[in-house]
């Protein structure tokens, strides 16, 4: 579905994506990196990662336009498989790979791929936020680490459709702005342990024919439909807010709304859920902080005692004079 026109349709439009600013920058960062055929990517894969092989001014660059993504995907296996039989430096600019998820085909699309003189598979992600004296932001890496993870995986699906199946290297090359400055610097990134966590994740979702196995017939998402009647296919599927979805999903302004409607603690972050227990909405959790309700038993509700407590005696010490 598309859950962008879903939002909005729902009145809770998505505020998702990066400023327009952000972008213009990001684009012109990574067209200096691939400019001239790949000449300063190339050196940089070369310098991180393949030390041994050959070097070459520029780096071949196949055609991967084709019609709709099925299209697409289809012809990134064909220049993949091209590449390898041809030998040399090859570049792929904005493949388009496919990975089932829950039993259904997403399609992803990663900045590049470099297909080494050996015939082995390098997937680089470009980035636009600097690296600082060779190191960059932790958990800025780390985002780009899970997410190159997941092409690695594509890409070895697509390796094990062919014969011999290349190499799928697990060290990425993660390419951003030196310093302050708009020249290309990089970094090798191990993700084996991401690329193993995604892969155990993807193997335990539920698949999508079980989740629609699961909800009243004749459930439609359409755009279309009367509100109240999309309100309740919406509702149909069950979903658990947090403020971690403002950043990931499209339909994290209705599901707060609705999360903040029925007092859910979720609404205050995974985290604070997860202290709390059995105290599911902020009514308990205030009723057990007054002593009005829960056991005193209870972990949660002790600490949350002892909380409201110390917060009385502050409030009543800064009240004297």
């Amino acid at each position: 579905m598309d859950k962008t026109a879903l939002a909005s349709a729902l009145g809770s439009p998505s505020a998702f994506g990066q400023s327009q600013f952000a972008l213009t920058r990001g684009n012109a960062f990574e067209a200096k990196v691939k400019a001239d055929g790949g000449a300063e990517l190339l050196r940089l894969v070369r310098g991180h990662l393949d030390p041994g092989a050959e070097a070459a001014e520029r780096a071949a660059v196949p055609d991967l336009s084709a019609i709709g993504p099925e299209g697409r995907t289809a012809r990134t296996a064909l220049a993949l498989r091209e590449a390898g039989e041809a030998g040399g430096w090859t570049l792929l600019d904005h493949p388009m790979l496919a990975l089932e998820v829950a039993g259904s085909p997403a399609f992803l699309e990663p900045d590049a791929v470099v297909v080494h003189p050996d015939g082995s598979w390098t997937v680089v992600e470009i980035k636009s936020f600097p690296m600082l004296d060779g190191s960059a932001d932790p958990a800025k890496v780390g985002a780009a680490a899970r997410q190159a993870a997941v092409y690695v995986l594509a890409l070895e699906a697509v390796a094990a459709r062919l014969d011999p199946s290349p190499r799928v290297r697990h060290d990425v090359l993660l390419v951003c702005p030196k310093d302050f400055s708009n020249l290309p610097t990089a970094s090798a990134v191990d993700v084996r342990k991401q690329r193993a966590v995604t892969a155990r994740q993807l193997d335990r979702l539920t698949r999508i024919e079980e989740i629609a196995g699961t909800l009243p017939a004749g459930t439609c998402f359409a755009p279309d439909l009367p509100a109240e009647q999309l309100t309740a296919a919406v509702e149909a599927v069950p979903a658990t807010y947090a403020p971690d979805c403002l950043s990931a999903c499209e339909l994290a302004f209705h599901c707060r709304q609705r999360s903040r409607a029925a007092d859910e603690v979720t609404a205050l972050g995974r985290a604070v859920r997860a202290e709390l227990g059995g105290l599911t909405t902020v009514e308990d959790v205030l009723s057990a902080a007054r002593g009005e309700s829960g056991d005193p038993a209870d972990p949660a509700v002790a600490a949350l005692r002892r909380a409201a407590a110390l917060r009385a005696e502050a409030l009543q010490g800064a009240a004297c004079p």
